[in-house]
């Protein structure tokens, strides 16, 4: 087998069913984090992954392979035996199919009672769209979080698939697991983990719901704080094209951002005048357009203006701070393990080849 990685879940056993997106990320980083994966996969192999299916895709490393035909009664039942030697189950099929199949919470428990059954879904288990398809936008399109970002003459911007798969799926999916896996070596009884992404998305959103109800935050996109719209918290644009992103919330930060930028704050309207923000966009985009974004590094990067230059994914690798802390790690560079453990160090998991068969002997199963 390919060496283990070390880290606080070393001796954890999962087993993952084959999926898309929230479901393989967890996987990774519980992989990275030293717990061994069993990944089941049907025989045709058809998970549906994005374009790197056939390159040794990141989300997958760290896994040993075993094909089962879950919709065979003797792969079911191979999967069942396996289930009784494992810690934890990662599922992401639609409500009901588990269940259909003789594999829900119920039947597995029955198994391994202090199993945690990890249920990943989109909408969740319940509720009126429970089984209808969907992807990254449509969910966080109805927590609010899809409306809120984005500037005010433009449609709204779905934010990459960060804010819904990864954030308010796979983390919340992790942290759950994580739970339930220490009450269950403190009681003895497993649990069902229902993540939805929707849920996520929406407990992600909870300091912005909290600034709504407290007449802080405006339902209209672009005029908000930290939304893009305030003149000392968005990008600019430097004279080579390139942009720069400052967040000079805080008066002694502003202060200190207005100084390098070259401007007398005496002569700007006040920083939390919203009816001056016009003004201020004006003038700090005109100091900005002044010199390249090079050059407004050197001046701001050592600073607390609360400033820095906006990368590409080419050149993020390269930024000292990165290189420092070996954030970026591989000639075609992936980001490393997060978080990080001072007594448990980790390890970006590594490709396995080990087969099912092989860890299922180890595993004594």
């Amino acid at each position: 087998m390919a060496e283990a990685s070390r880290g606080p879940l070393q001796g954890i056993r999962v087993v993952e069913l084959a999926a898309v997106g929230p479901v393989p990320f967890a996987g990774m980083l519980l992989a990275d984090m030293g717990a061994e994966i069993l990944f089941i996969e049907g025989p045709s192999a058809r998970e549906a992954r994005m374009p790197m299916a056939a390159q040794r895709d990141p989300l997958f490393r760290g896994r040993a392979r075993l094909t089962l035909d879950l919709k065979n009664s003797v792969d079911r039942d191979r999967l069942l035996d396996i289930i009784a030697g494992v810690d934890v189950l990662l599922e992401g099929y639609r409500p009901g199919v588990m269940e259909r199949l003789g594999l829900g919470p119920e039947h597995c428990h029955k198994r391994k009672p202090a199993l945690v059954y990890g249920r990943m879904t989109g909408w969740g288990q319940t509720g009126p769209l429970a089984h209808t398809a969907g992807h990254d936008p449509t969910y966080v399109a109805i927590t609010g979080a899809l409306h809120a970002i984005g500037y005010p003459d433009r449609p709204p911007l779905p934010p990459l698939n960060i804010v819904g798969d990864f954030a308010g799926g796979s983390m919340y999916l992790i942290t759950g697991v994580l739970a339930a896996l220490l009450h269950a070596r403190t009681s003895g009884q497993g649990q069902v983990v229902d993540a939805a992404i929707i849920d996520g998305t929406a407990s992600l959103m909870t300091m912005v719901y909290a600034m709504h109800g407290a007449g802080m935050w405006s339902e209209q996109r672009g005029t908000n704080l930290m939304d893009g719209s305030c003149p000392y918290g968005t990008t600019y644009q430097t004279s080579d094209g390139a942009y720069m992103a400052v967040c000079a919330l805080e008066p002694t930060f502003y202060a200190e951002f207005v100084k390098l930028l070259g401007v007398d704050q005496s002569t700007l309207p006040k920083q939390t005048d919203q009816q001056g923000w016009p003004r201020l966009r004006e003038r700090f985009a005109t100091e900005f357009a002044k010199r390249t974004r090079a050059q407004w590094t050197e001046v701001f990067q050592y600073s607390n203006a609360c400033v820095a230059p906006v990368l590409s994914i080419a050149e993020a690798p390269l930024h000292p701070q990165n290189v420092a802390r070996n954030v970026f790690q591989g000639e075609k560079p992936l980001p490393g393990p997060a978080p990080r453990f001072d007594r448990t160090p980790t390890k970006a998991a590594a490709y396995d080849p080990t087969s099912g068969a092989e860890m299922l002997k180890r595993w004594g199963l």
